[in-house]
């Protein structure tokens, strides 16, 4: 599927081994699909030097789309974070051109993330990288999951005005706006291609086009469409974006073209990026 306007992924793990076998060809089609950029989303320490030099390696290709990095420690791997990948999160800031830390937040979903010293230590690294992101003037691309009001209470205590993404967003409208009151855009995903997603569908049609951007969060989140029907989990890639704004467009009722352009000025918006 072609998309007649270029797009921007917003989200991708395109640097994970799911895709050492055939990364190089999945770019090409990715540009020969319209997407014309991409962000690689950091998430544990032991992978940063996989992470950036993937970002490398796209960023050689021709008719490929153009890669941004964006480094963090997410939420979810916890358990694995210590004190000193914070420095090595730090040292990749100084020494790279970083759109946004990410993806960084917090998320009680498994019974072992609620626990208090787990919960704590996910809201020391989520305040650290927001720390850091205030001392670099970075964006941030949020992880939450099942912990909507902790994370806009941590960010209103930060004083936190840098904005980002609302990575995958599965809160309410309430809780959309809310973050979007503190400058940040809700990340779509292949989640907008599935009819029974009502509580999204309601979220993007009460926000409006204007705060929204198009991500695939590959390998995960691969659109209905692309799904196989052998009960397996289909790997996502970022050739499937344009499934993404398909089914968002028809969502909001939108002309895909229209859609596609705020889409990508929305993105450069957010992430501080004038071209």
């Amino acid at each position: 599927m072609r998309s007649r306007s270029a797009l921007f992924d917003t989200h991708t793990h395109f640097d994970v081994p799911d895709f050492d076998p055939d990364r190089e060809e999945l770019a090409h089609a990715a540009k020969q699909a319209g997407v014309e950029r991409l962000v690689l989303i950091g998430f544990v320490q032991n992978r940063f030097r996989d992470l950036i030099q993937t970002h490398h390696f796209l960023n050689s290709l021709k008719n490929a789309p153009r890669s941004e990095l964006a480094p963090g420690l997410h939420p979810f791997y916890i358990e694995q974070h210590q004190e000193p990948h914070l420095l090595d999160l730090e040292r990749i800031l100084q020494s790279e051109n970083c759109v946004a830390i990410g993806e960084i937040g917090l998320d009680t979903f498994l019974p072992q993330h609620k626990q208090p010293d787990a919960f704590t230590k996910q809201r020391h690294f989520f305040a650290e990288q927001l720390e850091l992101a205030k001392q670099y003037h970075k964006p941030v691309l949020l992880h939450i999951r099942k912990s909507h009001a902790e994370t806009l209470k941590i960010l209103k205590e930060q004083q936190f005005s840098l904005g980002g993404i609302a990575h995958a967003f599965s809160g309410g409208v309430e809780e959309a706006k809310a973050f979007i009151k503190l400058g940040f855009k809700i990340g779509v995903t292949g989640q907008i291609t599935n009819p029974n997603a009502r509580k999204l569908h309601t979220v993007v049609q009460a926000v409006g086009a204007e705060h929204l951007v198009l991500e695939t969060d590959c390998p995960d989140m691969t659109p209905l469409c692309c799904q196989h029907g052998s009960g397996q989990r289909t790997r996502n890639t970022p050739v499937n974006l344009p499934y993404v704004l398909q089914g968002l467009a028809q969502s909001l009722q939108a002309d895909e073209g229209d859609l596609a352009r705020q889409m990508w000025r929305n993105t450069l918006d957010t992430l501080h990026l004038k071209i």
